[in-house]
């Protein structure tokens, strides 16, 4: 430990400037991750349902085999999140503020990564201006600052490339098991962290190749065997449901990928002619805050930034051949552009957290060289950087009114326990996109007796049902004929009473005599 202090302290002597500046980059990091997290963070039913399941662990002794549903299909996650979660519940006192607190503390770790990465793998100003622009980008604070399980992937998706790094360029094999414990994290969080593997084979295989070539591969072998092993040990309680229910999601799976017309492509050069556009789509959402124009810049910026690359590197030295961590940077982005570009349905934000570091190392590069250059290319590159700071400051999350769903589930669930007079009851959500766990978790949390209710089951069936209503305007909701299973299971009703909280409306519904 000491050893790390005095080399720590060295460092800073050596490099004072940098530090200063890296210290205020993780300074406005974190203030733009934490700043009224409470308020800002996002709690839906999604969240409700991944704190009620987490909070059993406590309080049932029931740990889960598997993770968080996909959107597709009966697909499911691992559930290493979960685990991720429980000891930021517990020390929170089941608040789900904990785990949320958790996912920023990652956040403003992978901005110091982004940075290390940068530094070492280029030079101090390429990971200086990856890691700021990092720090203040829109998407990026957006989900580091919410509970939720893709919202683990950037870091570790980052952690697996780093890691095959130190294998093939350091030889520092223990790093292969480092890389599998990150890449089942990453896998577990989203199943798009497929789109790694890749990028980990091609460097896996050149390290193998390299080793072969002096004869050491057997080292080698043993510590990839080793990093597999944890890999199925770290996915074996997703394996043991599948035995226990029939192996549904992998049928789930094969079905994803065997069943084309709406899912993928099978076909590679299909998303070739895509790449451009899937380009414009990730700098867009993950560089530029949503800002058309600049992602159009920011994405010809990159695509020249690459193709100066080989074009100066073939005039010095007559050959194509570039610095491997290039190859490392447009393996990642080359793989996750052509998978989107066979993927035939919607492409949302948070799908893009395996990539979310790439954009602004390779940004950083460009405009470290710029600003390396001579006085025209130093022009260009801080013009570049003060756009790129600009759009992403302008469209800060923190300029917007606090959603406080939080805040809304609390109070929503206690005029429920006010109102419901301890006997048990029934809950529904009308609403458009979202539903009952994000309430149901705080009245289990205070032991109120909501029944989730079942058609088949007549005794699920509670003598009353409150109704939250969040459709915007109000006068949309029709709680008494409301298509919503909750509300037709309930039968013949009418409202007894209702309240307004927080912008939504609980209404209590009782049977019609």
């Amino acid at each position: 430990m000491d050893k790390i202090k005095v080399k720590i302290i060295s460092w800073i002597k050596k490099n004072p400037v940098e530090f200063w500046i890296l210290l205020a980059i993780i300074i406005v990091g974190a203030i733009l991750r934490f700043y009224k997290i409470d308020q800002y963070m996002t709690f839906l039913g999604d969240e409700g349902r991944d704190v009620i399941i987490v909070r059993k662990i406590f309080t049932e002794l029931h740990p889960p085999l598997i993770g968080p549903g996909t959107s597709i299909g009966n697909m499911y996650l691992g559930p290493l999140y979960y685990y991720m979660m429980a000891i930021p519940l517990l020390v929170a006192g089941f608040s789900p503020i904990g785990p949320a607190i958790m996912i920023a503390v990652l956040g403003v770790i992978t901005i110091g990564f982004v940075w290390w990465v940068g530094r070492i793998w280029f030079d101090k100003k390429a990971g200086l201006i990856a890691a700021g622009l990092y720090a203040i980008a829109p998407i990026v604070i957006i989900y580091s600052r919410s509970s939720w399980n893709p919202n683990i992937m950037p870091f570790f998706s980052l952690l697996s490339i780093y890691s095959i790094w130190k294998v093939w360029r350091e030889k520092k094999l223990n790093w292969l098991i480092v890389m599998g414990v990150s890449f089942t994290f990453a896998l577990q969080s989203h199943y798009l962290a497929l789109l790694l593997v890749p990028t980990l084979f091609v460097f896996w295989f050149r390290t193998l190749l390299g080793l072969r070539n002096n004869k050491k591969t057997g080292p080698f072998i043993k510590k990839t065997i080793i990093a597999f092993v944890v890999f199925l040990v770290l996915m074996s309680p997703l394996f043991i449901f599948d035995i226990r229910h029939n192996w549904m999601n992998f049928k789930a799976i094969y079905t994803f990928f065997t069943v084309r017309q709406t899912t993928v492509s099978i076909r590679p050069w299909m998303a070739v002619p895509k790449i451009p556009q899937m380009l414009d789509f990730v700098t867009k959402s993950v560089l530029v805050g949503k800002n058309s124009l600049a992602a159009i810049l920011s994405s010809i910026g990159i695509g020249v930034g690459v193709a100066y690359l080989f074009i100066s590197n073939f005039i010095k030295r007559r050959n194509f051949k570039i610095k491997g961590e290039y190859w490392m940077l447009i393996s990642w982005l080359g793989f996750g552009l052509i998978g989107f570009g066979l993927y035939k349905q919607n492409i949302y934000d948070h799908y893009f957290g395996f990539l979310f570091a790439v954009p602004f190392l390779l940004i950083g590069i460009f405009i470290s060289k710029l600003l390396s250059g001579g006085k025209i290319t130093k022009i260009l590159g801080s013009a570049a950087l003060i756009c790129l700071v600009y759009v992403n400051l302008v469209a800060s999350p923190l300029l917007k009114e606090p959603n406080k769903l939080l805040q809304r589930s609390i109070h929503v669930s206690k005029v429920i326990e006010e109102n419901s007079s301890g006997t048990p009851f029934n809950l529904a959500v009308i609403a458009d996109t979202n539903y009952e766990d994000g309430y149901k978790y705080f009245l289990l949390k205070d032991n109120y007796p909501v029944v989730s209710i079942d058609a088949q089951v007549p005794s699920s069936v509670a003598d009353q049902l409150f109704v939250v209503c969040e459709l915007i305007p109000n006068s949309k909701c029709d709680p008494t004929h409301s298509p919503k299973a909750q509300v037709a299971s309930f039968g013949w009703s009418k409202i007894d009473s209702s309240w307004e909280v927080d912008g939504a409306i609980v209404y209590k519904l009782v049977h019609s005599e």
